[in-house]
């Protein structure tokens, strides 16, 4: 397993603020960074995704190399999907035996599960092509669609790399003209997460992750990188702490380029969260002299990414469900903190064993002998 770097510890610092943050409600909400300012983790999420997607595609050697990188996209697409689909049905097995349970149909209302039980064979329909999504499980279809489109921004890059942000930029800024969003069936609606809109912060990971016009002025420009988050991030500190938005009857047109919105990433959570990203980045080396343990246990929940966050969208779920069957009292809620992460720990943990088991398990070719001189 690769050592702990800043990639995996903000990766999984996300994963916990993101099992927190699902838990509506939840006495430790406060303590994450969307209450202090205009982004939150999802920002972090997908622009790390991106992130990691450039390191693959820099290690492609020729066009075999990037075909084989185009061939792992598409597959991890597919994986994406797959678990998508699995943590739904666990989803829905979870609400209906909660209901079953309590003898509370009303619980089968919550996170948007009412279609499926009472019109479940066109929302199951809806939720194998990715039209109908669950409340806190929408996350995973904007990452299948980021990733069908992957092996396309893979070659993008490797023919013509000067016109893929700009590229992104005019169809993010499209977006927020026209509105673009993907629709939902059978509940007439649209996505959570507009693709079209998110993309932006997938390709900013991607075009900040190597060597480009934009990332090397980035990196050489520390100080003033900096200070400019500082600011910026201190004025979205502000906004959120006095709730304040703008109203979107009064802001000129195109609406969404003033509002804060997070269905279409608009420019002020953007801006916010590359501030952030900004003023925190080279952090995890003062992090790691200083809280050592804390910092190896979050970077071993970002390898284990997708694991974790399965078993954390599930454990969100269970949470909501305990609270509701206990109450909503601080030692509740501090008991299924200190448990979620707990498992989450586990689930990472175990993730590896079996990762290292597979490795020792592996017939390793007889070494040669070749005969005296």
């Amino acid at each position: 397993m690769r050592q702990a770097n800043e990639v995996d510890f903000w990766r999984g610092l996300a994963l916990v603020s993101i099992f927190i943050n699902h838990i509506p409600g939840f006495a430790f909400e406060s303590w994450t960074h969307r209450n202090v300012g205009l982004s939150d983790s999802a920002e972090l999420f997908v622009f790390l995704a991106g992130w990691g997607m450039r390191r693959l595609v820099e290690g492609a050697d020729g066009v075999h190399g990037l075909g084989r990188v185009v061939l792992r996209l598409g597959a991890r697409a597919v994986t994406l999907y797959a678990v998508q689909i699995l943590i739904t049905m666990l989803a829905i097995g979870l609400i209906a035996a909660a209901a079953t349970l309590f003898e509370n149909p009303l619980l089968l209302e919550w996170n948007n599960a009412a279609a499926v039980f009472q019109d479940p064979a066109s929302t199951h329909i809806g939720l194998v092509i990715l039209t109908h999504q669950l409340g806190y499980f929408d996350i995973l279809p904007l990452y299948v669609v980021l990733m069908l489109g992957a092996p396309a921004l893979a070659v993008l890059h490797s023919v013509a790399p000067r016109i893929v942000l700009p590229g992104a930029l005019a169809l993010y800024g499209a977006t927020l003209v026209l509105g673009l969003n993907l629709p939902t069936w059978p509940v007439e609606g649209t996505w959570y997460f507009s693709p079209f809109a998110w993309q932006i912060v997938f390709v900013l990971g991607f075009v900040l992750a190597g060597p480009s016009a934009l990332g090397d002025a980035v990196r050489r420009h520390v100080v003033a990188r900096r200070v400019a988050g500082a600011a910026i991030v201190a004025l979205g500190a502000w906004l959120a702490l006095h709730d304040m938005a703008p109203d979107p009857i009064r802001v000129p047109q195109p609406r969404l380029a003033f509002m804060f919105d997070k269905t279409f990433e608009t420019p002020a959570r953007l801006i916010h969260f590359l501030a952030l990203a900004g003023l925190c980045a080279g952090a995890f080396g003062p992090i790691r002299r200083v809280a050592r343990p804390v910092a190896r246990f979050l970077a071993m929940l970002g390898r284990n990414s997708l694991n974790v966050f399965c078993v954390g969208s599930l454990l969100s779920l269970s949470a909501q469900i305990l609270r509701f069957a206990l109450g909503h009292g601080t030692a509740t809620d501090a008991a299924i903190l200190v448990g979620g992460v707990a498992i989450l720990g586990f689930t990472a943990w175990l993730s590896e064993l079996r990762e290292r088991l597979r490795g020792a398990g592996q017939v390793r070719p007889a070494p040669s002998v070749s005969s005296p001189a």
